[in-house]
């Protein structure tokens, strides 16, 4: 038994969840990739996987394996890759997850850069604003507007989104143009509600002007949970927004959006990347933390380093 494949095909049946799955991106069979799992429990004398005719589960004492292989694997592809001709260009599979709004104008738009310095990194984009499980999701790292509530996560201040409050034309037409944040609370104006992944609901907005300060609800007839469909609620005359320069800029240029309340200052929106404390760092997850605080710094840099 070769261990290093051994191991390889362990870790890829846990990830992809069947031995079928796993065998179809080794370019295997299944029996091959089965044999080496089977070889793999014998010599560890512990059952890694539970199997049915369904399902294939990873047992307690095989997750604690799965773990300290991947480290070992990512170690040993460094090991390689640092002392090959190649040590300037990470390789491999990276996984992360990213909000929608800032994978469509910033991030995606970028990559063809990020291909140019590093062409052998495969990059799999969840394009979300849900909460992400970075372990059971086999997730290599997240980035997420706000704080990070698991504080077991290794978390890197990133970015600060400056805030703005907005409306389209049409919605000020019909609604009116509001002088103080108080008037959003008014039965006749609405905002456009965003359910946050953690509390699953809108939350208030806290805004300050001089010595006054305060917290707006508002009320709307529309709630989403998208960063992309609250964009286009707001474009579409549904309700006033609160958005971070870069996701306001193109539109307010253009006249679809019109700021609002400029008087009033909002606390900007720490960007934050995060992953877990037990995932290698590897050289393509460096270089990827890198490039996204690089650009970052371009487009919503931390506060102070201006």
């Amino acid at each position: 038994m070769d261990r290093f494949d051994a191991m390889q095909a362990f870790v890829r049946v846990v990830e992809a969840g069947s031995f079928t799955k796993a065998a179809t991106t080794l370019h295997m069979s299944k029996t091959s990739v089965t044999q080496l799992v089977q070889q793999l429990e014998a010599r560890l004398r512990v059952r890694l996987l539970n199997r049915t005719t369904r399902r294939v589960a990873v047992t307690a004492d095989g997750a604690a394996y799965y773990e300290r292989a991947v480290r070992l694997l990512a170690d040993m592809d460094d090991a390689e890759t640092s002392l090959s001709s190649a040590a300037a260009l990470p390789r491999g599979r990276l996984r992360v997850d990213v909000p929608s709004p800032l994978a469509r104008m910033i991030l995606v738009p970028a990559l063809p850069d990020f291909y140019a310095r590093y062409p052998d990194i495969q990059l799999d984009m969840g394009v979300s604003d849900r909460v992400v499980d970075l372990i059971g999701d086999k997730v290599d790292c997240v980035v997420r507007g706000g704080k990070i509530a698991d504080q077991s996560l290794i978390a890197r201040h990133v970015g600060d989104l400056q805030l703005g409050v907005y409306a389209a034309p049409s919605y000020l037409q019909r609604a009116g143009t509001p002088s103080h944040p108080r008037e959003l609370e008014d039965s006749h104006h609405r905002i456009v509600g965003f359910l946050w992944a953690r509390a699953g609901k809108p939350l208030p907005y806290a805004m300050q002007c001089g010595d006054e300060s305060l917290k707006v609800q508002g009320r709307y007839v529309l709630a989403v949970d998208d960063g992309n469909a609250y964009l286009a609620a707001g474009l579409a005359g549904l309700g006033i927004l609160w958005l971070p320069d870069y996701m306001a800029k193109a539109h307010r240029r253009r006249g679809e959006l019109v700021p609002l309340l400029e008087h009033w200052r909002l606390e900007p929106m720490p960007l934050y990347l995060a992953f877990p404390p037990n995932r290698h760092v590897s050289a393509k997850l460096r270089v990827f933390i890198d490039w996204v605080v690089e650009l970052m710094a371009q487009h919503a840099p931390v506060l102070g380093r201006r």
